[in-house]
Parts: C-alpha cells; structure tokens; sequence
C-alpha cells in the first residue's frame, strides 16, 4: 500500500513538472542585470563589466539615468526594471545606491548590488547620510554651473574620481561625464529596499568620494554579502572580473 502512495505522489509530482508548476521569483535565478550608473557618469562606465555578466548568461540594461532628480532617475530606472526579463539583479553605483534603494522595491527584483554606492536608510538622503563623516577632499573639484549642475573638473577626474585608471581611460570618464543637479543630493528615501532584500555590496577602500568607513558602515547595516577592493570610485572600471563576480553570485 505504502508502494503505491508512493507511486502516486511521485507521478503527480512528474506531472506538476511536465506542465510547468510555477515557481516564485524568490526561487530564481535572476536572469536579467539592470546596472544603474552614478553622478557624473553613463551607462557606459559599466563597459568593462557587462561581457563578464553576459558571459555568465545574464541579459543586461544599462540604464541612462537623467541625473536631475531622485524621482526621474527612480522612474527610469523602473522602466528598465518593467521591460527586464525578470528575475532581477539591481545593481547601482555611487549616487545610484540611492536610486536602487528606492527603486529596488519592485517586485521583479531579487536581489541588490551596491557599487561604491551610497545606501540610505528610511528618511535619509545622500547629504544626510553623509554628514555623519568628514568631508572628502575632493569636493573642492566640484564645478556647479548657474543651472545647479555639479561636474567634477578634469583634475579632480584624475586625481581623486578615477585616479587608478590610465590617463586615456581618465580622459573618457572626463569626457564622459553626466551633469548632477544638486537637489539630488537632499531627497530622502521613502523605503530602502536592503532593509528586505538580500544585499551585496563592493566596498572601495581607496575611494575619494564616498569614505570608505561609509561604506563599510552600510555593509554592517544591511547586513550585505560584501568584498573589498584597494579601487577608486570607479571601482568597476578599475575590477570589473571582482565586481562582475560580486553582481553574478548576487544573480545566483
């Protein structure tokens, strides 16, 4: 008798697989890594690491982020979450943490990568939360035009954003360069998606942007999977393998 029960359960279990029994996003691979670039950057800065993620068979956006407030660079990057072959890995860098943290809490969404990113708890924008540490030095190299948009000059570019990247790769992050409006910097975080989601985060150790002790700091808050890199802000561009590495596990 017991045989039998037993021949049933599995025939049943054979037929819920033949005819493809749903299962939750939470139980999948993520499939799709929608990359959100920072402040004064584009979506190209992850050049270097989508082979590395394609590679390994995800689908990749890149998303182009307008870079002119908290709101429209959520909405972008939920577009691209929305037209993403889902599950997704949500991966942010610098000012970016700011934006996956909000964003991070569609449903799609599996799990969150945080880049030499910022990462703000309920209630807390990027000044806020970085008021708890001394001032970099390089915001000296900050330029804001009449308009409210913050570029980083060329030397700053070299010596404190990217200053482990040869000069010609220097040049291009200068080139390349998104504006950053200012307003930005104080909007608050409504509902910061690591406080649900498992988090993962590369912390730059030579980071002239954000300190290092901020990010090491959000890593203890979160509780995140994390690796440390001796990098400069743009750490995907200086360990693109180590940081693909970091958003493939966070994938799996």
């Amino acid at each position: 008798m017991r045989s039998c029960k037993t021949a049933i359960g599995l025939s049943v279990l054979t037929a819920m697989m033949a005819v493809g029994h749903p299962v939750s996003a939470a139980e999948q691979k993520a499939k799709t890594a929608v990359l959100v670039h920072g402040a004064f950057a584009d979506g190209s800065s992850w050049g270097k690491v989508i082979p590395y993620l394609e590679k390994a068979g995800l689908k990749v956006i890149a998303v182009q982020n307008p870079l002119d407030s908290l709101d429209n660079d959520v909405a972008a990057t939920k577009r691209a979450i929305r037209n993403a072959e889902g599950p997704v890995v949500l991966v942010g860098h610098s000012w970016a943490g700011a934006v996956i943290t909000e964003a991070g809490n569609d449903e799609k969404v599996k799990s969150l990568v945080y880049v030499a990113a910022y990462a703000p708890d309920k209630g807390e924008s990027v000044k806020s939360a970085a008021s708890k540490y001394p001032d970099p030095e390089s915001l000296k190299d900050f330029v804001k035009d009449p308009d409210g948009y913050l570029t980083i000059s060329d030397e700053g570019i070299r010596k404190f954003f990217a200053a482990d990247l040869p000069p010609n790769e220097q040049a291009v992050v200068a080139a390349t360069q998104g504006p950053f409006h200012i307003r930005t910097l104080t909007a608050p975080i409504s509902r910061p998606a690591w406080r649900e989601k498992p988090t993962f985060m590369v912390v730059a150790a030579n980071d002239a942007i954000i300190p290092p002790e901020m990010e090491r700091d959000q890593v203890k808050a979160a509780k995140a999977t994390a690796v440390e890199l001796p990098s400069s802000h743009v750490v995907m561009l200086s360990f693109p393998k180590e940081v693909s590495e970091m958003i493939i596990k966070a994938a799996n």
